[in-house]
């Protein structure tokens, strides 16, 4: 028998904060084609699952509850919501990069649907979101996650106060290194598309009667594509190796 149920609860809830919070927002998880349902029950089942593992660090803090409780249910939520972001940032700068090179190589068309997020996004950058979810998933990403939410009770334990200025340098930190990251794989296409234009507007204006730049949407395109056909594999691959030091770079 369990010899303080009020107390095995409230640890509970406490570690759900933080466990839920985080899955609230995280990449894939926090998708509107999961249902809200589905990610509840995901995260009452990982906050019973961890609770054993992290017994000594939060049922010493939540004995007798009381009024500070509701102040550290909210300091857990902050906390979750945090390293949730960290992923989604990541993620977020993969889909700007995929809208850099749909606009590099003249994929212009008009966004339709999102397969993972509820907004409106091109084809390419749906394709390379959903494709590196997939493969993060296939990583094991959220084994990745659930090791980092453990080893967070060790720099941020339960029952200390919430530090924005340390939450706000994690997060900005995780944006410029996601920035790069970005840079880095749109590279090609950018580099690509600023020869092809230039040279395209070199050769309209040695021959102005002919509209040069207006016909060479298809050959942009067609060359954008194949780029990233043949680069796709190398993409991804650079993706997933940058991609565990950005989310693994915690105080």
């Amino acid at each position: 028998m369990i010899g303080d149920p009020e107390g095995t609860v409230l640890a509970l809830f406490a570690a759900f904060c933080r466990i839920g919070s985080c899955i609230m927002v995280l990449p894939g998880f926090s998708s509107f084609r999961v249902p809200v349902q589905i990610r509840l029950l995901l995260a009452v089942a990982v906050s019973m699952a961890l609770l054993p593992v992290m017994w000594d660090s939060i049922y010493p803090e939540v004995q007798g509850g009381g009024s500070l409780y509701i102040l550290l249910v909210g300091t857990e939520m902050l906390i979750g919501v945090t390293m949730g972001l960290i992923a989604r940032y990541i993620v977020l700068a993969l889909q700007f990069a995929g809208t850099g090179m749909s606009m590099a190589i003249g994929f212009n068309a008009l966004p339709g649907s999102g397969l993972v997020e509820n907004e409106a996004e091109g084809s390419i950058t749906a394709l390379i979101s959903f494709t590196a979810l997939f493969v993060l998933f296939l990583s094991d990403f959220h084994h990745l996650v659930i090791a980092s939410l453990v080893r967070s009770y060790t720099f941020m334990p339960l029952g200390t106060e919430f530090d924005p200025r340390m939450a706000l340098m994690t997060l900005t930190d995780t944006l410029a290194g996601a920035f790069m990251l970005a840079l880095r794989l749109a590279s090609p296409f950018l580099v690509y598309g600023l020869i092809f234009n230039l040279s395209i507007g070199m050769v309209n204006k040695l021959s102005p009667q002919i509209p040069v730049y207006f016909i060479s949407i298809p050959f942009i395109l067609f060359g954008g594509l194949i780029l990233f056909y043949f680069g796709s594999r190398s993409f991804f691959t650079l993706f997933m190796a940058g991609f565990d030091p950005l989310y693994l770079g915690l105080p």
